[in-house]
């Protein structure tokens, strides 16, 4: 493979890579609490200066570069805006922090407040896991007694409060995404503080997803990908006629 065709065919790679995360955030525009990721693009070295057989800056053809490879993925943490829905066990936290709930005894954060209540009265996720509370077990009500939720995050029923568990990690580097909406921890997280709680019932957090930056997003690394793969064809196209030319003068 000529060295051209090299950098285009990796630069068709990256951006195919970089069409799937903006796929992804368009898929879930209208998914709450989601947080759209967007793609690090960077440019790399030549081989031989990656593997370290040659210093860059030589002024050799090393130094011609290496085409571009995707550095990593980043979710963007921005808190989407609300919409209200007037149902009282959507949730919205107004502020900093997750909800915590615990899928096969692992505790994930969401910031996707569509909960329900089963049959039996346990908070649950859209998924059917179990919302946890401030104190560690599952949020858990009596179904045939009246209940509401409070401003701080809480559920009353009968005199009594339960606060549901919102936590912040260290740093928002320490959440990888875990599937479904929802992110696994890497560290420790902390409970909100008290006096920043701010839980709005009947409303939900809308997608961070802006479909309109998307699709231009997409638009321009469509053309981008389109161009590599001209350009892939076009050296192809090249190395041809040169192999051509030579079988017809040997």
């Amino acid at each position: 493979m000529s060295y051209g065709m090299y950098l285009s065919a990796a630069g068709a790679d990256v951006q195919s890579a970089r069409l799937q995360v903006i796929s992804n955030n368009l898929a879930n525009a209208n998914t709450p609490g989601f947080k759209r990721d967007f793609a690090i693009l960077q440019a790399r070295h030549a081989e031989a200066i990656e593997r370290g057989e040659v210093a860059a800056g030589q002024r050799g053809i090393e130094d011609l570069g290496g085409g571009v490879q995707m550095s990593e993925t980043v979710t963007d943490f921005s808190a989407g805006a609300l919409r209200q829905t007037g149902n009282k066990t959507d949730l919205a936290i107004n502020g900093d922090g997750f909800f915590l709930v615990e899928k096969d005894g692992e505790p994930l954060l969401t910031r996707a407040g569509n909960f329900h209540f089963s049959t039996a009265g346990q908070l649950q996720s859209e998924q059917g896991y179990p919302v946890m509370s401030l104190e560690g077990g599952p949020v858990a009500i009596d179904p045939i007694r009246p209940w509401s939720f409070t401003e701080d995050g809480g559920i009353e029923q009968g005199g009594d409060a339960l606060l549901l568990a919102l936590v912040q990690p260290a740093s928002l580097g320490d959440l990888v995404k875990a599937g479904e909406n929802m992110f696994s921890p890497l560290a420790d997280v902390t409970p909100v503080p008290a006096a920043d709680r701010s839980v709005k019932s009947g409303y939900l957090e809308q997608s961070g997803v802006k479909p309109a930056i998307e699709m231009m997003e997409l638009i321009e690394t469509s053309r981008a990908y389109e161009a590599n793969i001209r350009m892939i064809q076009s050296q192809d196209q090249v190395v041809g006629s040169l192999v051509n030319r030579i079988l017809r003068q040997s």
